[in-house]
């Protein structure tokens, strides 16, 4: 997977856990989502659109809201406890983790022309993010994306 750390990576250390915030040169957003909240994945996109732009990477913006909608969407379905988004923006780029609260990992699924349209969301990550990965933690997992904040999203 050419330019990618997929699979197990670093889920990163620092200010992950900070409500919506300023530090620095970063911007934070922090967000619960309740389980099976489905309504919720559109006001986080919201949420993360406001933030890239007032960071002045809303170039990144719609790459960044589909990604973080496949994961959050995939970490609702997928589980029975919620979840927590988080995205901090700095001048090196954007890095958005979804944590949810059931161990079990998820893969990229390798669809068949019969799929429809489901099971492409890590494979979209995958294709369009320029690293992610996974990271275990004591109650489950973190899949987690970065965007370089001066490079074009690649297509």
């Amino acid at each position: 997977m050419t330019g990618h750390q997929a699979g197990f990576g670093p889920a990163g250390s620092g200010p992950f856990r900070t409500p919506d915030a300023q530090q620095g040169d970063q911007r934070l957003l922090c967000r619960r989502v309740g389980q099976a909240d489905l309504a919720a994945v559109r006001d986080i996109r919201r949420a993360l659109r406001e933030l890239l732009v007032s960071s002045r990477h809303s170039g990144a913006a719609d790459v960044a809201e589909l990604l973080t909608s496949e994961l959050l969407t995939n970490a609702l379905i997928h589980t029975d406890r919620g979840a927590v988004v988080t995205a901090v923006v700095s001048t090196s780029g954007l890095r958005v983790e979804v944590k949810d609260f059931v161990a079990e990992l998820p893969t990229p699924y390798r669809p068949s022309c019969d799929d429809g349209t489901h099971g492409r969301g890590l494979l979209l990550v995958e294709a369009l993010a320029d690293a992610w990965g996974v990271q275990e933690h004591d109650r489950g997992k973190v899949v987690w994306f970065e965007l370089d904040g001066g490079a074009p999203p690649r297509y």
